[in-house]
Order: C-alpha cells, then sequence, then structure tokens
C-alpha cells in the first residue's frame, strides 16, 4: 500500500434542495503515494477548498471513498475522524492562524499535549522543528513580534507538530510578498523532503507548483 491518500470517485453537491443544484465535484479520483509531494492547481470556484475539506476529514462526500492510509474514513463517527486529523494530518493555511497570545514555541507545544504528549517531550520537540526553520531564536515571542515570513514558518512547525504522514496546505505562501514567498516554500519544501511526508499543497503560483514531484489540475464542471 504505496498511497497515504486515496479519494476514488468523490463528489460532492451544495444546494441539493434548491432549484439549481451545484456539483463541485464530480467522481473526482485523486492519490498522493507516500513521499510525494503534489500541486493542486484550480481557478476559482472549481473545488480546490472542497476537495481539500474532504481530504482532511473536515467534511464528508456524497459518493465515493476517502482512503487515508488505506483505511476507509467514509462513514466513520466524528470522533474517529477527530482522532484521525490529529494523528495523521496536519494543516497549513494562507493565514497562519498562530495563537497571539502565546509563543512560538507554545504554539507548537500546544497540540502535541492535546494529543497526549508530555510538557518535557513537547518542548524538545518544539524546540527541534523551530530549528529545522532557522527559529530558535524566536522561540519565546509572540507572532505579533514576528514578520510575516517567520509566523508562517512557525505555522507549518505546527502542522508538523504531532508528526503527520500526510500534510495538506492551502495557498500556504499565497499572504507573502513574492520574495518572502520563495525563501518561505523552501523551507516547507526541505521540512517535507526531510520528514519524509506527504503533502497536497494547493497554490496559483506555477513556478512553485512546477517545483512539486507532480502537478494535479482542477477544471470547474
Amino acid at each position: 500500500m504505496n498511497d497515504v491518500l486515496k479519494l476514488e470517485a468523490v463528489g460532492k453537491t451544495y444546494d441539493k434542495t434548491g432549484p439549481a443544484p451545484v456539483a463541485v465535484l464530480d467522481r473526482l479520483d485523486l492519490s498522493v503515494a507516500r513521499g510525494e509531494v503534489v500541486a493542486l492547481v484550480a481557478p476559482s470556484g472549481a473545488g480546490k477548498s472542497t476537495l481539500l475539506h474532504i481530504a482532511g476529514l473536515l467534511d464528508t462526500p456524497d459518493t465515493g471513498r476517502v482512503l487515508l492510509n488505506g483505511r476507509d474514513m467514509t462513514g466513520l463517527p466524528d470522533r474517529d475522524r477527530t482522532e484521525a486529523r490529529r494523528q495523521e494530518l496536519g494543516f497549513i493555511y494562507q493565514f497562519h492562524h498562530l495563537l497571539p497570545e502565546f509563543s512560538a514555541a507554545e504554539n507548537i507545544i500546544l497540540p502535541q499535549l492535546a494529543n497526549g504528549v508530555t510538557a518535557r517531550d513537547a518542548a524538545a520537540r518544539a524546540d527541534m522543528l523551530l530549528g529545522h526553520v532557522g527559529l530558535n531564536h524566536r522561540a519565546t515571542h509572540r507572532p505579533a513580534q514576528m514578520s510575516g515570513g517567520e509566523q508562517q514558518r512557525v505555522a507549518f512547525c505546527r502542522a508538523l507538530a504531532n508528526g503527520p504522514s500526510l500534510l495538506l496546505a492551502d495557498e500556504p505562501t499565497g499572504n507573502l510578498d513574492p520574495e518572502t514567498s520563495d525563501r518561505v516554500f523552501d523551507v516547507l519544501m526541505s521540512l517535507v523532503r526531510e520528514t519524509g511526508l506527504s503533502a497536497l499543497i494547493a497554490t496559483h503560483n506555477h513556478a512553485l507548483a512546477a517545483r512539486m514531484d507532480r502537478v494535479v489540475r482542477l477544471a470547474r464542471s
């Protein structure tokens, strides 16, 4: 079993009771292999966010199956889906969404504590991850004391805090200027490669997409 993520004939329709239902996804197939970094490129309205939400177990498809590490997640109770998200998935968004009242290290420690890791081990992992992205010197700084690029690098570390097998990212550098975007993307790719992660990364930046292993394009239905 080589696929971390596999979507089989996934369909999603909104406003099903309205006069004009909108089929956002229609029998979509997608797989992400172990260690593979896949770029997801799509125009607005093509279903990119819906796809990521379904892949991230934040939404359920109307049809088809979602398999994570070979396990069929379709129809599982919310508790099991929440557990799978916490154990297997890491999320990065366009905006960092760091908790403003906590330091960089604390933002990485908190998800680990929620996952049952001891405070000592969580702090050690936070220190290790911050070292990977060159931010050990910012460990005690709060988000407001860091640049946009630094905040996003901390968000990368938070996404990897619990050692996921799949990283899902939605425009992870879209809120940064081009120069900072390139630098931060280099950090992200380095993290993914060094940790052996699989990743599905949505981006409008075709130059960044070309640097990934494979590009998947969605078209409006």
